[in-house]
């Protein structure tokens, strides 16, 4: 969840404000509905009616939409802004809108819910003839050497200097995508684009894509950058490519399971998939180096995948089987019984006294009940 400075550090951001700015003023008129999902503070929908938008309805599920309230009746926007917390997929609007505008990127476009929200948007609430903000987003990427950002992350689990065997998590930690920047990177190959999502027309989350390059000079691969240009509309946009100034997006590195030494010259293949898998992003990425000339004198190969990088508990995997038959632990018959006194319409003060009474054992206090019971008040009532 994002903080108060987190929102303020992307309004600061100008090399991705000023694209949304101007398209927001070339979409926007008197007659204008504009949806914008993930408001946040609420900037887009607050520059929506600065613009002339006749109505904006602004969705947010957090609570910061609060602060975005608060902006809106000081700009007197109140009566052109219906303010809804809640997810976008579980909204109802009573009209179609003229603009959808978003930004639910994280360092990538492909980011936990992003795409299928602005989907099921564009599917419901956006008219005929309406506009999407953003246009289109383009993944490139880049062969780079970085010793420092690959020794950062391998170091630790190589160094024995504790007398402890770490290496076991090596192959975890390479397949791991990382996401920072760092200045003695510098790139083997030419960028190329892999995948476009055209939020106009895209229909499901999955992408993958395929690059060749012909390796430029000599030097050590550690993996591979990955970043997006951003059409926001024709003619706007913005890039997080490492050698553009910085953006709160930031940009992706693929590693690879070992630095592989290359010439120029030498062939490199590459192929992406991701994957979303409940919140998040299954990346697979497998490579292939060839000796110039000779795609059949492999010098590596290497199949990844952030799955493997994830620790499976056993027990944990028992309970996604279908055969699997739950029995309730201590936390789920506490949580039944506040949901069966909540379905009853017991206050909330009624609840924590029951709770407290009938687990003397995990609330110690009144107190301690009422924090608890609030927190699934809040969670399951309307």
């Amino acid at each position: 969840m994002y903080s108060i400075l987190d929102f303020g550090n992307m309004i600061a951001d100008q090399g991705r404000m000023e694209p949304y700015i101007k398209a927001l003023r070339e979409s926007v008129n008197h007659e204008s509905i504009v949806l914008d999902i993930g408001t946040g503070t609420g900037i887009f929908a607050l520059l929506a009616c600065h613009y002339g938008a006749y109505k904006v309805y602004a969705i947010e599920p957090n609570d910061t939409i609060q602060v975005a309230k608060d902006l809106a009746e000081a700009n007197g926007y109140s009566d052109r802004i219906e303010f809804i917390q809640d997810i976008s997929t579980r909204v109802e609007l009573p009209e179609r809108v003229n603009v959808i505008i978003s930004d639910l990127r994280g360092r990538l476009p492909l980011f936990r819910h992003n795409i299928p929200s602005i989907i099921d948007a564009r599917r419901r609430f956006l008219a005929e003839d309406g506009v999407m903000i953003p246009a289109q987003d383009t993944l490139f990427a880049a062969l780079v050497e970085s010793h420092s950002l690959f020794q950062k992350h391998y170091s630790p689990w190589i160094n024995d200097e504790l007398g402890i065997d770490l290496k076991p998590v090596v192959h975890k930690v390479m397949n791991t995508s990382w996401g920072r920047k760092i200045s003695d990177e510098h790139m083997l190959t030419e960028p190329q684009p892999w995948a476009t999502i055209n939020y106009n027309t895209v229909e499901v989350p999955e992408i993958s894509g395929e690059l060749k390059w012909v390796v430029q000079c000599d030097g050590t691969a550690h993996g591979i950058r990955v970043w997006f240009d951003a059409e926001i509309a024709p003619g706007l946009g913005f890039s997080n490519a490492p050698d553009q100034s910085e953006h709160v997006y930031g940009n992706e590195f693929f590693p690879w399971l070992e630095p592989v030494s290359i010439k120029s010259g030498d062939g490199v293949s590459v192929s992406f998939q991701a994957n979303l898998v409940d919140e998040d992003y299954i990346w697979r990425w497998k490579s292939r180096v060839y000796e110039q000339n000779d795609p059949d004198k492999v010098k590596a190969s290497f199949n990844q995948s952030s799955f493997d990088a994830v620790p499976l508990s056993l027990e944990k995997l028992r309970k996604t089987e279908t055969s699997f038959k739950p029995i309730l632990n201590d936390k789920g018959l506490v949580d039944l019984q506040i949901i069966k006194l909540m379905e009853q319409s017991f206050s909330l003060e009624e609840v924590a006294q029951q709770i407290a009474n009938k687990f003397p054992e995990k609330y110690k206090d009144m107190q301690q009940a009422l924090t608890y019971v609030c927190e699934l008040f809040v969670k399951y009532s309307k």
